[in-house]
């Protein structure tokens, strides 16, 4: 049973707490349940809607490991022990996580970049190699290579249950004894002296002095309150689910395809999740269209069937769109804020943040706690890179491959 503060309506109240966190998805829940797991047990997460309601419920779920820089590449990794072995690292019933590999296909501008990146994954120890036609074709038989491309492929990855992961950290935090406020969106963080003082909602005040925004596409919202400006857009992204029926391929590999722009992977036994994350629009968070163009479907398919001919027989079943916090680097923001003791940001994750949220969230405590992260060197993910012009370099014109 998640935690909810009840109290009559009208009145007001004020609590002293260790710490607040900011934001109810996949984020906030992995950084509530390690700041519990290293003894900040009284701390509370506040999230405006339900959990994993934001970005976290519209994301595609795709796990893999294929980034274009080692700090992405080696959170995805250390990430990845625990969709496997949650129930064992954490302590709650494993949420979903489906093997099919991913292959990462890249045409000859984009060959250097591939391999790059799977030599920088190979450093990191990931399970990764480069493949040729032949071994191409047979891990995803239907589809269609060209000579020339250029293959990644990753065995272990698959797909999982972003918003049941959020779940699962959430209950867990909560056994340890973490709050978690639900319909109870954080509306001033105040600041004393250049010190986090509290966290204010409509009907509590939280008394704390150290603040972590997990807010994605809110984020701006929070920091402008503060005079705090980052480069940090919320953007709408669309998928949708293609019913593979009669004699269209039975099954297939996830994927991402740098030549056609498309990432995917299957749904069950006779449905493709597609995506194109070269078409973001920048969206307001509180009022987007939550479904895909027809323009969108038609080039999209268009796209993937390129890639998996048959597919162009298929039928459309449903699609979404949700929303992305994009950075101009496509790297995430996990650091505290120079010139507000206490105030942490964790967001701008680009699209793929769910599968980086295990190893984020213990960062995240570490530099809570301990005022380093070693897990992971997450210093170029650090704020000020883009005011210092060392943001993070990525190998494709593809900025988003699910």
């Amino acid at each position: 049973m998640i935690f909810k503060i009840l109290q009559e309506k009208g009145t007001f109240m004020t609590q002293k707490v260790d710490a607040v966190v900011i934001g109810g998805g996949v984020m906030g829940a992995s950084i509530l349940y390690n700041l519990a797991s290293k003894g900040l047990k009284n701390c509370v997460l506040l999230e405006r809607d339900t959990l994993g309601s934001g970005s976290t419920g519209r994301s595609s779920g795709l796990i893999r490991m294929h980034y274009s820089t080692r700090v992405n590449a080696e959170l995805s990794w250390k990430s990845f022990p625990y969709f496997l072995h949650f129930d064992e690292l954490i302590g709650q019933q494993k949420p979903q996580f489906i093997k099919t590999g991913f292959i990462a296909i890249a045409g000859p501008e984009s060959r250097e970049g591939l391999l790059k990146n799977v030599s920088i994954q190979k450093e990191v120890g990931i399970d990764t190699d480069i493949i040729d036609l032949k071994q191409a074709k047979e891990v995803a038989p239907g589809f269609d290579f060209n000579g020339d491309e250029v293959f990644a492929w990753e065995p272990q990855s698959g797909h999982g249950d972003p918003s049941g992961t959020a779940m699962a950290y959430a209950k867990q935090a909560e056994e340890l004894g973490a709050k978690i406020a639900l319909k109870s969106p954080a509306q001033k963080i105040e600041v004393k002296k250049n010190k986090v003082s509290s966290v204010h909602t409509e009907q509590e005040t939280y008394e704390t002095e150290i603040a972590i925004m997990a807010t994605g596409p809110w984020s701006s919202q929070f920091l402008s309150k503060l005079d705090i400006d980052l480069p940090l857009t919320a953007t709408r992204h669309e998928v949708f689910l293609i019913k593979r029926e009669g004699n269209i391929l039975q099954n297939h590999p996830s994927g991402a395809d740098m030549t056609n722009m498309t990432y995917f992977r299957p749904e069950g036994n006779d449905m493709t999740l597609v995506g194109n994350g070269n078409r973001e629009h920048i969206a307001d968070p509180d009022q987007y269209n939550p479904k895909p163009s027809m323009d969108y479907l038609e080039d999209v398919w268009l796209r993937l069937s390129k890639r998996i001919p048959s597919i162009i027989d298929g039928q459309y079943f449903t699609g979404y769109a949700g929303l992305y916090t994009s950075t101009p680097d496509t790297h995430p923001i996990v650091d505290k804020i120079e010139g507000y003791d206490g105030l942490y940001l964790c967001t701008g994750f680009s699209g793929h943040g769910f599968k980086l949220a295990p190893a984020v969230g213990i960062c995240m405590s570490e530099l809570v706690t301990e005022g380093k992260a070693s897990f992971v060197d997450i210093n170029p993910l650090k704020a000020d890179r883009f005011s210092k012009g060392t943001q993070n370099q990525i190998s494709y014109k593809f900025r988003v491959i699910g």
